[in-house]
């Protein structure tokens, strides 16, 4: 068994990317069918985007393995936490995150975040949520707690 030694301890971040496709509407149910379509506009129809998931992960490589964290485990807990809830659903019928409040990139993201915060904890630093090629929302664990 080698053991690979570094200089100084230095904090990596490893970043894993995820392609998921839902629909969604943005939509608050106590507001009138007027109301909403006023407050968003064409977002309050029926539409979907192909959203690409990024997922960082921060620490100390391993001494033996070099890794901050085995690939296809971070993989695994993606498709466990996010892709299995949220690949091909309609996100206000299919989740219970969305039945009262709109599906904002915001919001969105923030609800991946905790996702993936429950099942990797500190290790989690970030995910970025890209909604669109020119939009996308970060959520950075210095910032929640």
């Amino acid at each position: 068994r080698t053991i690979l030694v570094f200089g100084d301890l230095h904090v990596v971040t490893l970043t894993r990317a995820a392609d998921f496709s839902a629909s969604l509407r943005y939509w608050r149910p106590e507001l009138s069918e007027a109301e909403n379509r006023a407050l968003f506009g064409r977002h309050a129809s029926q539409h979907g985007h192909n959203y690409r998931l990024e997922v960082s992960v921060r620490g100390e490589p391993d001494p033996v393995t070099g890794m901050v964290m085995d690939l296809k485990d971070l993989k695994a807990v993606i498709e466990r936490e996010v892709m299995a809830r949220l690949d091909h659903r309609d996100l206000n019928r299919d989740t219970p995150w969305f039945e009262k409040e709109p599906p904002t990139p915001e919001r969105f993201a923030l609800v991946i975040f905790d996702l993936l915060q429950a099942a990797l904890g500190e290790l989690l630093c970030g995910v970025r949520l890209r909604q669109d090629e020119d939009l996308w929302v970060d959520v950075e664990a210095e910032a929640r707690s």
